[in-house]
């Protein structure tokens, strides 16, 4: 075996996962604030256990009563799918501790004296693209969020019944050269109601599996391969079988360990947050130099400090053979592109209310929507990078 030729293995979770709850919820706050004040400032924390939902964080901006946040928080659990006796949209005990942002935090992020606004945080952030799908993400988590999309498309529409909303995924897949070249195993960790027994849980699943991974890559695998509910049943689920935390999936939510990350969540944070929006410019770069045609891969690194509005620095690396380009992408990259926290905000349009949807199923190889949703996702800078 050569370091080109191995085994690798990404895995997703469901919206109905405990962190995934507090993503969405988090999220939400973002973006209810955000369509009163583009430019409110939110930074909030969610924690869920058993039939319980705590909200803490830091905001600046509209005054937004407690119940309508609360009720808020209901239609995002009642939308997930949770009316269980352990966890109800209708009878969660909800408890908001929202409060002022720093003023320690807002000198050091907000213009004045005519100068940019710095960055809300120190730190680095990583953007990936590769060519192993068409969305340029990589073949391992592309395959496992897809499954679990799915998968709630049809439990929420009716078409999947008995199947309850935590649920986990992971795919591994063989590389070649380099290159993903068939599945080796998959599994499928999925909540289920006490009527099915497991059989009749993978009879349902199986599908999922064979509709979002192409025949080309399942090719001959053995059935023995596919692990559906390995442990057993899986009744008890969501925040009621494990607490959750905004946060918690990072990688889930990036490029399945695939790519660097630098430790900031994204979920719960408006986008002068650079661990939110720089991941999203860095992305937004290597995606579009890949488009390009001038590299198979690209990771991008951008590092910031705290009121400081430039990048400290940009890193980037390509695909084997490619290193002789790096040069003319950082000169193109320094000419085209305002990577201040307000330029960012600006090129990608950040200020609008766009973040629930992210929530679940990955930041990254999403479709741009009317609505400005996943605008990193774009590749209408590709041309800038055709040397």
């Amino acid at each position: 075996m050569t370091n080109k030729n191995y085994l690798f293995t990404s895995e997703s979770v469901s919206e109905g996962h405990p962190d995934k709850v507090c993503d969405r919820i988090s999220d939400m706050v973002v973006d209810t604030y955000l369509k009163r004040d583009p430019v409110a400032r939110v930074a909030c924390e969610t924690l869920t256990t058993t039939n319980k939902v705590v909200l803490a964080g830091e905001i600046r901006g509209p005054k937004i009563e407690k119940d309508e946040i609360i009720s808020k928080v209901r239609n995002c659990i009642k939308d997930i799918g949770y009316d269980q006796k352990g966890f109800s949209w209708k009878t969660a005990d909800i408890e908001t501790f929202l409060h002022e942002q720093s003023k320690d935090i807002a000198m050091g992020v907000d213009s004045k004296d005519n100068k940019d606004e710095g960055a809300g945080d120190q730190g680095i952030m990583f953007g990936y693209a590769c060519k192993e799908t068409e969305d340029l993400m990589p073949a391992p988590i592309h395959f496992s969020h897809k499954i679990l999309r799915l998968m709630a498309r049809d439990r929420k529409n009716g078409t999947l019944k008995g199947i309850e909303p935590d649920s986990k995924s992971q795919v591994t897949m063989m590389y070649e050269n380099g290159k993903p070249i068939k599945v080796t195993s998959v599994v499928i960790s999925t909540q289920h109601s006490k009527n099915l027994n497991q059989e009749k849980v993978r009879e349902l699943i199986m599908p999922y599996i064979k509709n979002s991974i192409p025949d080309s890559y399942l090719g001959d695998l053995d059935p023995k391969e596919i692990y559906i509910n390995p442990t057993g049943q899986f009744i008890i689920g969501g925040p009621d079988g494990d607490t959750g935390l905004t946060g918690r999936k990072i990688i889930v939510d990036t490029y399945g360990g695939a790519a660097p990350h630098g430790g900031g969540a994204f979920s719960g944070k408006d986008p002068t947050k650079v661990d939110r929006s720089a991941a999203y410019a860095a992305r937004y770069l290597a995606k579009n130099i890949v488009s390009s045609g001038i590299s198979d891969k690209c990771l991008i690194q951008l590092a910031y400090a705290i009121g400081v509005s430039k990048p400290l620095s940009i890193f980037i690396k390509l695909g084997d053979g490619d290193d002789s380009k790096i040069e003319k992408i950082n000169k193109i990259i320094h000419q085209n592109f305002d990577l201040s926290p307000r330029g960012i905000r600006e090129m990608l349009r950040l200020n609008n209310p766009i973040y629930e949807i992210t929530s679940a199923y990955g930041h990254f190889g999403r479709k741009p929507t009317d609505k400005g949703e996943f605008s990193w996702e774009k590749t209408d800078k590709a041309n800038l990078f055709k040397l």
